[in-house]
């Protein structure tokens, strides 16, 4: 398949979500033109709010690969992906991100990803959500177990 044809995709399983109770979001994760995994939104129909298009389609993709390591992928999305979307795409190590409507657009029906990426050039304190260091000391001991395990798998 195309661009156009993977991203037509996307836009028409963003379609079929809400009609079905989802979010207006699709994604899909193509390598060589060749369709991976694709999935909508499920936020509703899941009672999970991790369950957005690029989230549900990297899942899908992993398990379709046998990989973590989406290199040589490319996401199609009906929307420019939220900070976590965007986070899991970069965990994901896709190549590219396409995506159709923006942030602005989102925001526009109700969907403000824009305040959470203004949260993130905040510094921690300044947040909306207060945080704090607690117990880090206690915490390092898993990060050294890290640090010297011989046989760990790094992604």
């Amino acid at each position: 398949m195309d661009k156009k044809e993977l991203m037509m995709r996307a836009i028409r399983l963003s379609e079929e979500s809400v009609r079905n109770g989802g979010g207006p979001f699709g994604a899909v994760i193509a390598r060589n033109g060749e369709i991976v995994a694709e999935a909508s939104n499920s936020v509703t129909p899941d009672c999970d709010p991790t369950a957005h298009a690029e989230v549900n389609a990297i899942r899908m993709a992993a398990r379709n690969t046998g990989s973590y390591d989406l290199s040589g992928c490319e996401i199609f999305t009906s929307c420019e992906p939220c900070p976590m979307c965007l986070g899991a795409i970069y965990w994901a190590h896709l190549d590219k991100i396409y995506y159709a409507n923006d942030r602005k657009d989102a925001a526009g029906i109700g969907f403000d990803d824009d305040f959470i990426y203004k949260e993130l050039e905040l510094k921690p304190a300044e947040r909306h959500k207060p945080s704090e260091i607690f117990l880090p000391e206690e915490a390092k001991r898993a990060f050294e177990m890290w640090k010297e395990k011989d046989d760990k798998r790094e992604y």
